[in-house]
């Protein structure tokens, strides 16, 4: 009396050993509990027909429930199934029945349209008792739901309630269905509709077999969950099976329940007890209706212990019962808030909860933005005033771009409103980095004329810094840049408002750093710390500690700049800033540091761990970690992947990033250098030079470090080389700049040992050597002890010279020098000989 052989099963492997098992052991009593299409029925089908079960059970009796109303109506399907003569009621006699059997199971299927109704639900759980009270009839019920029914002796521990499947185990199902031949991509774009819920996973898949998943993904756009309904029982069609859920006696009895279920259809996100409370729904005993939802299993506690519905579901109710005005009104007002206080708040101490509580509902506020764009929305600017904020909130946390900026122009070319057209304008001017804007000098001019409009010197002082910002570090144009932000200066001040003069302070010490002016960056950083502790802004302390850093290193003051970078990531983790773009900054600011010093390993580790954060939020930082990759690896001499990450991070730039964009070709000219291909590198840095020269130290002194040494060089580069080691040594003493100013003495000493001139030379290689010793700085100490090791052995100091050579070699294997490795192994084999 088996039923048909279970459909593909996968994923239930841990739950059907403890199902098997305990029928193997004892005449178990089972509850196989989920909401609708989680596989409930498959996996009873499936312990049927185990082997260890069926060996121990002479009979097994599979019975459908669906249409018992009440527990005679139980009864009779029952009876018919095991073939006894109609009655008016059948209890006694089936329990009869399996009284005068021998070992037996019995499975009771979708036993929730016979036990859900209040009238019914007492005479069922009596007739299950009866039926248990039977010691060798095992029994297994399937149940929409949580809830076990009462006066059942159930075999514990209990069978916890199923899950959706695993990612790997719906995989596996969708591929013994439609083929393993599919995109992998799309493949996994569908299986996220279903959630991984067993009957979604099971008819999409048997649509793509006959349909393939482009022609689904396509028309899921427009017919959903119907899409997976073309059956008219539950478990041929999503839909009926949805359906049969909600139409169940616990839901409808409690009205409010299906209109949470209906919110809960466009929050992906889900709603904390907090949120459900705070949120002030019109829904009575809303959290009553939570319990329903639960124990209906058409909602469920995910780990974060946040209220939510599965796609399908989600999908069904969107679809069917969208939520009203009356739901959605409140719910606006409530993110609209949490975006509001995220503002006020963002860099305090206080703003760290506010971070938290937008980072788990981002799903939640596009879905609601998104409608809130909508025409038929009456406060639609509001709406745009929010993404704009959600956009800076993506974009400051390092998520990057967020896409409903993308829906927002034409939304406000539309609206003809001054203000929000000047705060879309300022928006986009601090997103260039991440989103280049295409005529930044037409957008900047009507943004101006806007303000004629409204008098709000606030945001003007912001749309300043923003221009300003855009000019001087993106568009090239400095000198107008250096305008609009002194303009900003002056606004913020005449304002009283510390928080944006404090910004200002620190976008200017950021471009006096820039060009090298380290004394008067360290000013400005000064007076934008004192501010953003005036006003409790841990973010902006925490930028400005991170732009003096940078300033210490390039000054060589390398142990201040790690105390300072610790310091301001410490700042970072008390407002929630942790991980953000402001964090990434000061971890790469660290980098800086093991790059300077020449720690290439911990270098390139801390920037593989950027790429890996960064690759799918933050495009320039992700861009900016493969630049780095690029840069160490054509140092350590690993070229393999050089171009193939030049050439990513160059896509990846905005192209109105001139300086990243710049330090892409001069890692080219790096690399052209080091094969041999000096006409090439020569090109692209004089051309760099040139571009940087009083814009860009950093790309600056990167140009004069390769130009100024002979020994990349030919021979016949000589005067050209020499020149540029004199311009290197005066600019790197102008900036003070205490790492360039020592490797230009190094270079110096280089051309002096060409011209004959050792005991020049040796002094340069010697106060050099005392520099790089001070800062630590491993290669460059090895690069000195070297030269000085082949002065000594050609001044017949054999000894000296063998010390010196020995010193180096730990510092060049610890910069990953094989080839300098490899020169003073040579020189100790020859000096050993001789």
């Amino acid at each position: 009396m088996l039923p048909g052989r279970p459909q593909i099963f996968h994923g239930r492997d841990s739950e059907l050993n403890e199902i098997t098992q305990k029928l193997v052991n004892e005449s178990a009593r089972i509850a196989i509990l989920g909401p609708g299409g989680i596989g409930k029925t498959s996996l009873a089908r499936a312990a049927l027909h185990h082997p260890d079960v069926t060996a121990k059970y002479g009979d097994c009796f599979f019975v459908s429930c669906d249409s018992a109303l009440t527990s005679i109506e139980l009864a009779a399907q029952i009876g018919a199934y095991i073939g006894l003569k109609p009655g008016k009621n059948l209890t006694k006699p089936v329990i009869q029945y399996f009284s005068r059997k021998s070992t037996c199971l019995l499975v009771l299927d979708n036993l929730e349209t016979t036990w859900e109704p209040l009238a019914s639900r007492k005479s069922v759980e009596e007739f299950l008792s009866l039926l248990t009270d039977i010691d060798h009839l095992a029994l297994i019920i399937t149940m929409r739901g949580t809830e076990r029914p009462a006066k059942i002796r159930w075999t514990r521990p209990f069978l916890q309630p199923l899950n959706t499947l695993s990612s790997e185990a719906a995989i596996q199902m969708f591929i013994d269905i439609a083929d393993e031949f599919h995109k992998a991509e799309e493949v996994d774009q569908l299986l996220q509709l279903t959630d991984n819920m067993p009957l979604a996973v099971d008819l999409i898949a048997h649509l793509v077999d006959a349909d393939g998943c482009s022609s689904v993904l396509s028309r899921w756009e427009t017919e959903n969950t119907s899409l997976l309904s073309n059956g008219h029982d539950r478990r041929s069609s999503l839909d009926a099976s949805i359906k049969v859920s909600l139409s169940s006696p616990r839901l409808t009895t409690l009205p409010g329940a299906k209109d949470l279920l209906s919110v809960l259809s466009i929050l992906p996100d889900g709603l904390s007890d907090i949120e459900l409370q705070e949120s002030c729904l019109p829904i009575p005993d809303v959290f009553a209706c939570k319990v329903v939802l639960l124990s209906t299993a058409l909602a469920y506690i995910d780990n974060t212990k946040r209220l939510k519905s599965l796609v399908p579901i989600r999908e069904h109710m969107r679809c069917f019962y969208p939520p009203t005005k009356s739901l959605m009104e409140p719910l606006c007002k409530y993110f609209h808030l949490l975006l509001n206080l995220y503002q006020k708040y963002y860099g305090s101490s206080e703003g760290a909860n506010r971070i938290n509580q937008l980072t788990v509902n981002l799903g939640n506020l596009h879905q609601i933005l998104l409608r809130g764009l909508l025409p038929e929305n009456a406060d639609i600017i509001n709406a745009v005033d929010c993404i704009l904020l959600l956009n800076s909130f993506t974009r400051r946390t390092g998520r990057g771009w967020h896409v409903l900026m993308d829906h927002v122009p034409n939304v406000v070319h539309q609206l003809c409103d001054p203000r929000t057209e000047a705060r879309f304008s300022t928006e986009l001017l601090f997103s260039s980095y991440l989103r280049p804007i295409l005529n930044p000098e037409q957008l900047i001019s009507k943004a101006i004329a806007q303000f004629s409009h409204f008098d709000d010197p606030v945001l003007k002082s912001h749309f300043y810094r923003g221009a300003g910002y855009h000019h001087v570090f993106l568009g090239g144009n400095t000198t107008e840049g250096m305008a609009f932000l002194q303009r900003a200066l002056s606004l913020a001040r005449s304002a009283a408002d510390i928080i944006h003069e404090e910004r200002l302070l620190i976008v200017l010490a950021d471009y006096n750093w820039g060009i090298g002016e380290y004394s008067t960056a360290i000013a400005h950083t000064s007076e934008a710390k004192r501010l953003a502790q005036l006003s409790s802004n841990l973010c902006d302390e925490a930028k400005a500690m991170g732009l003096e850093a940078r300033c210490r290193r390039d000054l060589g003051q390398y142990k201040e700049c790690v105390v300072l970078l610790h310091r301001g990531r410490e700042l970072l983790k008390l407002c929630g800033m942790s991980g953000g773009n402001l964090d990434q900054y000061l971890i790469g600011a660290e980098q800086g540091v093991h790059f300077q010093k020449s720690e290439y390993t911990v270098a390139r580790s801390i920037a593989i761990e950027t790429r890996d954060i960064s690759s799918n939020q933050d495009t320039h930082h992700y861009a900016g970690s493969l630049l780095d990759i690029a840069e160490i690896d054509v140092i350590i001499g690993s070229h393999e992947h050089v171009m193939q990450n030049l050439d990513e991070a160059q896509k990846s730039f905005s192209s109105a990033d001139i300086h990243s964009l710049t330090s892409c070709q001069i890692v080219v000219a790096d690399l052209k250098l080091t094969q041999g291909d000096t006409m090439t590198a020569k090109t692209i840095l004089e051309k760099a030079l040139a571009w940087s020269w009083r814009k860009d130290a950093g790309c600056s002194f990167y140009c004069l470090e390769r130009m100024a040494d002979i020994n990349r060089w030919r021979s016949t580069d000589f005067h050209w080389t020499s020149t540029y080691a004199v311009i290197y040594l005066a600019f790197a003493h102008k900036s003070q700049q205490k790492l360039a100013l020592h490797k230009a003495l190094r270079c110096l000493g280089d051309f002096f040992v060409q011209d004959g001139a050792e005991t020049t030379a040796k002094n340069l290689f010697i106060v050099a050597l005392e520099g790089f010793t001070y800062m630590d700085v491993h290669r460059s100490r090895a690069d000195c002890m070297l030269r000085l090791g082949d002065i000594a052995k050609k001044q017949k100091d054999l000894a000296n010279a063998v010390k010196l050579w020995a010193n180096a070699r730990p510092l060049f294997e610890i910069s990953l020098q094989a080839k300098d490795v490899a020169q003073i192994n040579a020189r100790l084999d020859i000096s050993e000989r001789e």
